[in-house]
């Protein structure tokens, strides 16, 4: 990182917008691009971070914005079926540049183009750059979200056409891409560098091509910003009606193939609506990347500005539930308190928070008779393990282990989990509240009687859910392979570093800038870029020329094995290897 960008860093951008205002913006035209994510999932979640952005453009300083959604498109025609997409298939290459072409010609040309996907989108990024640049080759085009915030400057070394990329929360320092976007435009690239206008951003010339580097940083106060319009998503230039697609996609089912399970008829569930209630994440779980929504530093909306979002909601969509995909919405009890019972609604939070039992004392009320009340009907739980070597390795021991083991029978025997986990479950179902736990196989440390101790909590929840007239389909059984992305601390592994060396011939520095706990950063060439091209899908196992990934001490054969057994909804055989 340039000396530049470090000092940008420690300026909040709150300060660098304060003197901007909507005639510094006047006439600006700005579209928003959001790239395709996990194509064989149904897409359910709107695209909050670009609605978010383009809203406050529009209403706070009255820039003229509009959205193209290309993970909103699933396409149900033959190839769709013979590759195996129930749900149907992204659009081409070809496809989405047509998309993009007509969309233009009816919004007019824009001033400036930003993308939005996570690092998983790296190919669509790299083409969707091509076809803008082909249709509008002077424009001011710059990526924000994962891939910008995990990459930052080393993007512009796969994306050499690129002008600008911005890391973390991007709510301010999208209003100066703004301004920088019209300074560009009424002086011309070479004046504006000079007039010193696109400070403190501009990081200079880098492979031919004027770069800047925008540091985001979480905004002063969340309740300033503006709900998402989602009528920005109302219908495509075709007149595809993209926003009923979401409003009629449940957030959470048995059908989303996004692994999750629920007890509901998707017509029960639907329409909803998604939105963020909270950012950032106070726990340090190795495998997880935070920094698009403030890494550890958590913050919320408060139940005021979230209630009046949820009565725009039900007054315009007539929504029936509502998913804050949080990374963890129940830090705090108070703000529970004050949430009211509009609509159904859905988190994720923590099984040690819904257990309730904080120094051996049990909390009163519980945080999860709290959220019921407040219309919870749903928590997603990330325990990925029931193996405590393995949640020590993976960075969530601490809480989950806290309150030791408890015995519960389970396949005809008895059998000890821990604590948090049985009692965080049954905690929530005591309430009405049904519990969805993801899973992961794979990590480091990791054998196969662990990942068996992980399954065998599968059906000691399919179990307890029986006695209560639940169907076993209710218990997710899928598993995500644990995988490394870039920015997280599970690099500091020195095994997790062999075996990325081994299977895709990555190398490795120490790290620049450690701000996270990074201690060791890839060396950016072609071996990284196909690692990261590779990283189009969560939900499968890494590998390059055969060869997995796998970081556990697992055997290969026995790891590929248990992926086939995951893939063919034949989880709970794994208790037989």
């Amino acid at each position: 990182m340039t000396a530049t960008s470090v000092i940008s860093s420690a300026m909040h951008p709150a300060d660098v917008i304060a003197e901007i205002t909507p005639a510094s913006l006047g006439g600006l035209r700005v579209l928003f691009i959001n790239m395709p994510l996990r194509e064989s999932a149904r897409p359910n979640t709107t695209p909050e971070g670009p609605l978010l952005l383009a809203t406050r453009l529009q209403m706070q300083y009255g820039v003229e914005v509009s959205i193209v959604d290309l993970n909103a498109y699933r396409i149900q025609d033959t190839q769709a079926q013979l590759r195996n997409l129930p749900w149907g298939r992204h659009l081409t290459i070809e496809e989405a540049a047509g998309l993009i072409e007509r969309h233009i010609k009816k919004f007019g040309e824009p001033h400036c183009v930003g993308f939005s996907g996570k690092i998983t989108t790296l190919r669509w990024q790299k083409e969707v750059l091509n076809i803008v640049r082909s249709l509008i080759p002077d424009v001011f085009i710059v990526s924000g979200g994962g891939l910008a915030t995990e990459l930052k400057e080393g993007l512009f070394h796969y994306l050499p056409k690129l002008d600008g990329a911005a890391h973390s929360e991007g709510d301010d320092v999208m209003i100066k891409i703004a301004f920088d976007a019209t300074i560009i435009r009424k002086m011309g690239i070479e004046s504006a560098v000079r007039s010193n206008m696109l400070a403190p951003y501009y990081i200079g010339m880098l492979e031919g091509r004027h770069r800047m580097l925008y540091a985001g940083n979480r905004p002063l106060n969340l309740d300033e910003l503006p709900h998402a319009d989602l009528e920005l998503l109302r219908a495509d230039v075709d007149g595809n009606p993209v926003l009923d697609w979401y409003l009629q996609t449940p957030a959470w089912s048995a059908s989303a193939n996004n692994s999750s399970s629920a007890p509901w008829n998707d017509s029960d569930v639907v329409p909803k609506t998604t939105s963020v209630s909270s950012r950032g994440c106070p726990f340090g779980c190795k495998y997880c990347f935070r920094k698009t929504q403030g890494e550890r530093n958590w913050g919320v909306r408060s139940a005021d500005h979230i209630m009046r979002e949820l009565h725009e909601h039900i007054d315009r969509y007539g929504i029936k539930f509502h998913a804050f995909p949080d990374d963890n919405f129940a830090v705090t009890v108070d703000r529970i308190r004050e949430i009211k019972n509009l609509v159904p609604w859905g988190t994720h939070t923590r099984l040690d928070e819904a257990a309730g039992i904080i120094n051996g004392k049990v909390e009163d009320p519980l945080r999860v008779q709290l959220m019921a009340e407040g219309g919870c009907t749903y928590i997603g739980f990330g325990p990925e393990s029931a193996s405590p070597s393995v949640l020590k390795a993976i960075g969530k021991g601490g809480h989950t282990l806290s309150n030791g083991m408890m015995e519960v029978p389970v396949g005809g025997a008895v059998h000890s989990f821990p604590t948090s986990m049985i009692v965080g479950i049954q905690n929530a179902l005591r309430f009405n509240i049904h519990s969805n736990c993801t899973w992961i196989f794979g990590s480091p440390t990791e054998t196969l009687a662990d990942v068996q101790e992980s399954v065998l909590f599968m059906q000691w929840q399919m179990e307890y859910y029986g006695q209560f007239g639940i169907k076993p389909e209710s218990v997710n059984t899928k598993m995500f392979a644990m995988t490394w992305y870039p920015g997280t601390t599970l690099i500091n592994s020195p095994l997790v570093r062999d075996q990325l060396m081994r299977v895709f011939g990555l190398t490795f520095e120490p790290a620049k800038l450690n701000t996270s706990g990074v201690l060791f950063d890839p060396v950016v060439n072609e071996k990284y870029y196909d690692y990261l091209i590779s990283l189009d899908d969560a939900t499968k196992v890494l590998e390059n020329e055969g060869e997995p990934l796998n970081f556990s001490d697992i055997p290969n054969d026995t790891f590929l094995h248990i992926r086939d057994l995951v893939r063919s909804d034949q989880t709970l055989e794994i208790l037989h290897l």
